[in-house]
C-alpha cells in the first residue's frame, strides 16, 4: 500500500506541475537555448578550422590543396592583356590608311597605298585619326618595354615598344614624345601626341601604328580586342608571304633613297628633286628601326 501511496503522490504531483501556466513557455525556452549553443559551438568549430587552413606552412592548407590530386597546386596565371588601339578614346578614332592585307579586298587595297614621291607604297599598319582631325594623345596598346625613341625625317617622332612572345608595336608621326627609350609602360600610358609626318602627308595628323611577331609586320585590325597570345599564333607561313611580298613594293628602306619609276625619274635630278627626295644618311623606314 505504501507503493501505492506514494505513486499516487506523485502522479498528483505531475498532474499539479503540468497545470502550471509557466510550464510550456519555460521548456520552450530551454529547448531554443540549447539549439541556439548547438548552432553557436558549430559555427565557432568551422571559424577555428578555417583560420588554421589559411596559416601558411599548415598541415590542413596542405590537405585542402593537394587531397583531391594529390599533386603540387599551379599558381592561376594572370589576365592576359589584349591588344588596344593606341588612342585614349577609340570611338572618335577612325582608321584612314589599313595594312595592306593581299587576301583584302581591291578597296582596302587600295586604300592600303601610301603615295610618296610618284610612287605608291604598301602600307605595314595603319593610320590612326580623329574624326575631327584634331591631335590626340597616343597610349601605349601593350604593356611593354621602349626600346626604341627616335626622330625620323620622314615618319616625324617614332616608339617602338617590346613586348613577350617577340612582339613588338611601333608608333610613328608624333609631333612630340613623353616617354624615353629602356622605361617601363603600362597599357594605356601616355607615349606622346599624334602629328603629321612628310612621308604619310594624305593622312594629316595622325598615329602611324605597326604591330610586329618576329620583325615581320601583321594587320593590326585583325587583332584589336585579342589577347598578346593570338598575336604569337601568326603563323611563319603567313609572315614568310609578307616579307616576300614586301620586296616588290614596301616601305623606304633605311639608309634607302626612294626611287622614282624609270619613266619619270628624269636622268639629272633637278634642285628641286632633290630637296624632295630624302638623301641616303636621312631615309629611313619603321620596319628597319635600328638601335
Amino acid at each position: 500500500m505504501r507503493e501505492e501511496d506514494k505513486k499516487s503522490v506523485t502522479k498528483l504531483k505531475f498532474k499539479r506541475l503540468m497545470r502550471k501556466k509557466w510550464l510550456y513557455p519555460a521548456l520552450y525556452l530551454s529547448v531554443a537555448a540549447l539549439v541556439l549553443v548547438g548552432v553557436f559551438w558549430y559555427q565557432q568549430g568551422t571559424n577555428d578550422l578555417e583560420k588554421i587552413a589559411e596559416e601558411p606552412g599548415s598541415q590542413v592548407q596542405d590537405e585542402v590543396y593537394t587531397h583531391d590530386s594529390g599533386q603540387d597546386t599551379v599558381p592561376v596565371m594572370e589576365q592576359e592583356e589584349n591588344l588596344q588601339m593606341p588612342v585614349t578614346d577609340e570611338t572618335t578614332a577612325s582608321i584612314v590608311t589599313k595594312f595592306y592585307d593581299y587576301n583584302a579586298s581591291e578597296a582596302d587595297q587600295e586604300s592600303a597605298l601610301v603615295l610618296y614621291n610618284n610612287k605608291y607604297y604598301q602600307s605595314e599598319g595603319v593610320d590612326i585619326t580623329r574624326q575631327d582631325g584634331e591631335s590626340f594623345e597616343v597610349t601605349a596598346s601593350l604593356s611593354g618595354t621602349i626600346t626604341e625613341v627616335k626622330e625620323d625625317p620622314l615618319y616625324g617622332n617614332v616608339i617602338e615598344v617590346s613586348h613577350d612572345n617577340e612582339v613588338t608595336t611601333v608608333y610613328a608621326s608624333l609631333s612630340d614624345v613623353q616617354v624615353q627609350a629602356g622605361a617601363e609602360v603600362t597599357q594605356g600610358d601616355v607615349l606622346g601626341t599624334a602629328g603629321s609626318n612628310s612621308f604619310g602627308q594624305a593622312s594629316g595628323v595622325h598615329v602611324h601604328f605597326e604591330v610586329r611577331q618576329n620583325d615581320q609586320p601583321i594587320n593590326p585590325e585583325n587583332f584589336f580586342g585579342q589577347p598578346l597570345s593570338k598575336i604569337a599564333e601568326e603563323t611563319e607561313e603567313d609572315a614568310g608571304q609578307t616579307e616576300n611580298a614586301q620586296e616588290e613594293s614596301d616601305f623606304p628602306e633605311l639608309d634607302e633613297e626612294p626611287s622614282q619609276s624609270e619613266e619619270e625619274a628624269p636622268e639629272e635630278p633637278s634642285d628641286s628633286d632633290e630637296e624632295e627626295t630624302p638623301t641616303e644618311d636621312s631615309a629611313s623606314s619603321i620596319s628597319t628601326i635600328q638601335t
